[in-house]
């Protein structure tokens, strides 16, 4: 079996080199297209070369059809403007698309559904196992766990990123909504200001850190009279949700047209 043709969105930036690298380290994918925006100094480079893991002869393009052109599939951690815009090209093209974009609205997450139709599309907050292990154990302790005990959910990450709550503390604060059986929109707090009032009993609680470099760093605290449990995960490495994307990539090959999530690539949903 031929290997999967993959393209990279964003490739200039961090994230999209170290996807472009990680792809020529694991089997089974190539980068045949690289997609950057218009405008950016790095068009015309090697992808390989601008990855530092050695010439790929795929140039650094803003034309989509050029890069797209033999694609099986889309690796993309960019914005949701640009996310959307790719889900109509892996609908129209049949292929499929890798989303590890954050900051989405429920009305872009409907676009993605309406595009899933055509295409094979994966999306999570985060693609690493140990986060989706986390949520796992997330939401089985918020099921056994009454609203005595308060739910509260703490991120860090480096100074560039731009949108907040993080993708990833969403994801496990819906994992602790769902393990209570309440709707994260109408029970979540996501700023405090000034004199806010005693916490409203049964709410999901986020704080936000931002600085330095930090990959990322999600703790979920169960906070109950005289106790406290604290479930975290540390990132040191963004390669670890490029390795989680790119398998993602491989397992939705063989799957039929609809919108998954990592945990049913890494088999959580089953059973």
């Amino acid at each position: 079996m031929s290997d999967m043709r993959l393209v990279v969105v964003g490739a200039a930036g961090r994230m999209g080199r170290t996807l472009i690298r990680t792809v020529t380290e694991m089997e089974g994918a190539v980068v045949t297209g690289a997609l950057e925006r218009e405008g950016s100094a790095f068009l015309g480079q090697d992808a390989g070369a601008l990855a530092q893991c050695g010439a790929l002869n795929v140039p650094l393009t803003s034309d989509v059809e050029t890069a797209f052109a033999d694609a099986d599939g889309i690796l993309d951690f960019t914005a949701p403007q640009a996310t959307l815009e790719f889900a109509k090209v892996a609908a129209r093209k049949g292929l499929v698309h890798v989303i590890g974009t954050t900051g989405m609205t429920s009305q872009d997450v409907e676009a993605l559904t309406n595009a899933s139709e055509s295409a094979r599309i994966v999306k999570s907050g985060n693609m690493s196992l140990g986060v989706n292990l986390l949520a796992g154990l997330v939401k089985k302790a918020a099921a056994a766990l009454d609203a005595d005990f308060d739910i509260e959910v703490l991120e860090m990450h480096h100074r560039h990123k731009v949108d907040a709550p993080s993708g990833t503390a969403l994801l496990l604060g819906e994992a602790a909504a769902q393990g209570r059986e309440i709707n994260l929109e109408t029970q979540s707090v996501r700023t405090r200001d000034g004199i806010t009032g005693e916490r409203n009993r049964g709410d999901i609680g986020f704080a936000t850190l931002r600085g330095g470099s930090v990959v990322g760093e999600h703790t979920v605290m169960f906070a109950g009279e005289g106790e406290r449990i604290e479930l975290s995960h540390i990132a040191t490495d963004r390669q670890i949700f490029a390795r989680g994307a790119v398998k993602a990539a491989l397992w939705a090959a063989k799957r039929e047209p609809g919108l998954y999530s990592m945990a049913d690539v890494l088999g959580l949903n089953d059973g």
